[in-house]
């Protein structure tokens, strides 16, 4: 009885922190609330567009998935500061995310920041907001010394993921966009080392590329991401096969499917919709 007790008490835990986005790809975040000491190293976080929109199953204004012309290139998830030990530190300070802080970045990262999904993301202290304002409240506000403002976390992310832009390292060995080609993912590991000079972190989903991680020191020069630890090892053995893909989409196939589309006002960048 005692046994079954303190299975359903562990089951409970597990259920808790999933919950509260604390295991993220299994490796626990530190504690909100909690004194959180400095970073040890960004990862910079992209998104695969083929593998994630076809999940969509209607449409908004925010997702890029539902843009006429699909996505072909990586897209920029978050700069996420990290901790050498296989946690990470969240929420560092109060702050809340102000638009008009990165208006001049707005064009740009409509491109090439989207979200992929009309959700609204959840944020630290707020509730809910759009996916930029999870992205700097939640890891933008743990960068200091490195980033101290706004602006400068996003101006930082957008400057790394051009100067180390992965979809041309891919290209350039012979890795393309196709839904039939596979490669083996120990080539593509080996070709961006050899452009970018470290090893990434590679996400899969059903055998597709989902997220992608280049990671650097904190005077952002290329480094190896986390491997040395058994349990990120497990999960990203187990996360891609040996031959992955990188599949295109059509976004017809759910923009089509969309009856009404309703924007709220653009200058609290929120949104409701119809289907």
């Amino acid at each position: 009885m005692a046994t079954t007790k303190a299975r359903a008490a562990c089951l409970l835990l597990v259920w808790a922190l999933v919950a509260a986005d604390l295991l993220g790809t299994g490796l626990a975040r530190a504690s909100l609330g909690k004194e959180q000491r400095e970073f040890d190293y960004f990862a910079l976080a992209l998104q695969w567009p083929g593998t994630i929109c076809p999940s969509t199953r209607y449409c908004c204004a925010i997702n890029g998935c539902c843009r006429p012309e699909p996505l072909q290139t990586f897209t920029i998830h978050g700069l996420w500061p990290d901790y050498d030990d296989g946690t990470w530190p969240s929420c560092c300070r109060e702050t809340n995310y102000d638009a008009d802080k990165i208006l001049s970045l707005k064009p740009v990262m409509d491109l090439y920041w989207p979200s992929l999904y009309c959700s609204t993301s959840s944020t630290c202290f707020s509730g809910k907001g759009p996916f930029w304002a999870h992205e700097w409240e939640k890891h933008g506000t743990c960068s200091s010394p490195v980033v101290e403002d706004e602006l400068q976390y996003f101006t930082t992310a957008l400057d790394l993921y051009f100067k180390y832009n992965v979809t041309e390292m891919l290209a350039t060995g012979g890795i393309l966009i196709s839904n039939g080609e596979q490669y083996a993912l120990s080539d593509v590991i080996s070709t961006i080392k050899l452009a970018f000079g470290g090893s990434p972190q590679i996400i899969c989903k059903k055998g597709s590329v989902e997220e992608l991680r280049l990671c650097f020191t904190k005077d952002l020069k290329p480094r190896d991401c986390l491997t040395t630890s058994a349990l990120s090892k497990n999960l990203l053995k187990s996360s891609c096969p040996k031959n992955i893909s990188l599949p295109t989409y059509d976004p017809n196939a759910f923009i089509n499917s969309t009856l009404a589309v309703l924007p709220e006002a653009s200058n609290s960048e929120m949104y409701f919709y119809t289907s």
